[in-house]
C-alpha cells in the first residue's frame, strides 16, 4: 500500500499542478473552474482504471476497451498539457521579471487561455496523424559491392507496428495494402510488432500473411515481443509465412548478384531471455565476405556493438521518432539516432519512425512511416553511401 501511494504521488501532484494553473489561478467565474477540476479528476481516474485493466490477462470486454482507449488518450494528452503549462510558466516568469506585465490576474488568465488554445488543437492534430495513413519515406542508399542484378532493389521496412489495444487487424490490413502497392522486392519488419499475447492477438495479425515480396519477408523481434512471449510470437510469425531471423542470416540472389540479409534479436533480449540474447557475430557467421550485408536490428544502438563486423546498412526502429513532442529530445539520450539515415560507429543506420504507435494514439511531430529504400551500387572510387 505504501509503495502504491508513493507511486501515485508524482502523477497526482502533476495533475494538481495543471489544475491550479488552468482552473484556479485564472479565477474563472462559476461554474467553469469546478467543471475543469471535475474533468481533470475524471481523466485521472480513467487513467488509473485503464492501467489496471491493461495489467489483467483476461480478454478485454467492450467497456474495458473504452476505458483503455480513454486512458491511453489522456496519457498522451497529459504530456502535451504538462509541456504547455511548463512553457507558459517560463514565459510568464520572463514577462513578470521584465516588467512587461504587472497584472498577475490577467497574466494567469492569458497563460491558461494560451495553454488551452494550443494543447487542445495539438492533441486533436496528433490523434488524426497517428490514426491516418502512414507516410511513405523514400530513400536511396548506395552499397559497396552491390552487383548489377540487384541495382534498384526496393526494400520496404515496417517497424513498431504495435498491434494491440487500439490498433487492430483492420488497421494492419490497410498497412499491408500500402506495402504491397509499393511492389517491394524485399520486406523487412524490425520489431515491436505487437502489444499483447498470441492468444489475444492471433486473429488480428492474419493480414501479415498477405505481404508479398519476391526475395522474401523478414522479421526480427523488438523489446515488446519479449514482454508478451517472444518465443510464441516468433513461432506465430513464422506460421504466417514470414522468415524469422534469430541471430542468423539468409543470402538472397537476383540476376546473379547476392545480398546478405541478417537479423538479430532485440538489443536487450538477453536480460529477459538469455538464450535469445542479441548476437550480431552469430548472425553474420559464415556470410560471404564480398557480398553487401543488410542487418535488421530493432534498436539503433545495436550498431555500437558490431565490433568490426561488416554491415553495409542496418535497419532499425524503436524510437518512434519521439512520437510526441518534446520526447524526441529525451530519446537521443538513449539512442544514437532518432530517425532517418545516419552513420553510427562507422555503420550506416536507417532508423524508422514507426508505422504504428505505443500507448497514446497520438503522434505530435513525427508522422507514422513506411520506409521504401532503394539500393544502388556505390561508385568504386570511394565506396561511400548517399541519400537521394
Amino acid at each position: 500500500m505504501v509503495s502504491l501511494l508513493l507511486g501515485l504521488g508524482l502523477p497526482v501532484a502533476l495533475h494538481v499542478y495543471i489544475g491550479l494553473r488552468l482552473f484556479t489561478a485564472p479565477g474563472w467565474p462559476a461554474p467553469w473552474a469546478a467543471v475543469g477540476w471535475g474533468l481533470l479528476g475524471l481523466c485521472f481516474l480513467v487513467l488509473l482504471a485503464g492501467f489496471r485493466a491493461a495489467s489483467r490477462r483476461s480478454e478485454a470486454s467492450g467497456f474495458t476497451r473504452v476505458i483503455q482507449w480513454g486512458a491511453y488518450l489522456w496519457l498522451g494528452a497529459f504530456g502535451v498539457f504538462l509541456t504547455a503549462v511548463l512553457a507558459s510558466d517560463v514565459v510568464g516568469a520572463a514577462l513578470s521579471l521584465s516588467g512587461a506585465v504587472t497584472d498577475m490576474h490577467a497574466l494567469a488568465r492569458g497563460r491558461a487561455a494560451a495553454v488551452l488554445g494550443t494543447a487542445v488543437p495539438a492533441v486533436a492534430f496528433a490523434f488524426v496523424t497517428a490514426r491516418g495513413r502512414a507516410r511513405v519515406e523514400r530513400t536511396t542508399v548506395a552499397l559497396k559491392d552491390l552487383g548489377p542484378g540487384l541495382e534498384g532493389l526496393r526494400v520496404v521496412q515496417l517497424s513498431d507496428v504495435h498491434v494491440g489495444p487500439t490498433l487492430d487487424g483492420v488497421w494492419l490490413q490497410r498497412v499491408v495494402d500500402q506495402v504491397n502497392a509499393l511492389a517491394p522486392d524485399l520486406v523487412a519488419i524490425t520489431g515491436d510488432l505487437v502489444d499483447g499475447s498470441v492468444d489475444a492477438l492471433r486473429d488480428q495479425m492474419t493480414p501479415l500473411a498477405s505481404l508479398k515480396a519476391p526475395l522474401g519477408v523478414y522479421y526480427v523481434t523488438g523489446n515488446h515481443e519479449f514482454y508478451h512471449g517472444a518465443r510464441a510470437w516468433m513461432a506465430e510469425v513464422s506460421r504466417l509465412g514470414i522468415t524469422v531471423l534469430t541471430n542468423e542470416h539468409r543470402v538472397v540472389e537476383r540476376g546473379g548478384a547476392r545480398l546478405v540479409v541478417a537479423g538479430v534479436t532485440d538489443h536487450d533480449a538477453g536480460h529477459m531471455d538469455p538464450p535469445l540474447a542479441s548476437r550480431p557475430d552469430l548472425a553474420l557467421a559464415g556470410a560471404p565476405p564480398d557480398v553487401p550485408r543488410l542487418l535488421l536490428a530493432h534498436q539503433p544502438r545495436t550498431a555500437l556493438s558490431l565490433q568490426g563486423l561488416r554491415v553495409d546498412l542496418q535497419l532499425s526502429g524503436h524510437t518512434h521518432g519521439g512520437q510526441i513532442f518534446p520526447f524526441m529530445f529525451f530519446v537521443k539520450l538513449q539512442q544514437p539516432v532518432v530517425q532517418g539515415l545516419a552513420t553510427v560507429a562507422g555503420t550506416r543506420v536507417y532508423t524508422h519512425r514507426g508505422t504504428g504507435y505505443w500507448g497514446p494514439p497520438l503522434r505530435l511531430g513525427p508522422a507514422p512511416e513506411i520506409a521504401s529504400l532503394t539500393l544502388v551500387g556505390a561508385p568504386r572510387s570511394d565506396g561511400d553511401s548517399s541519400q537521394a
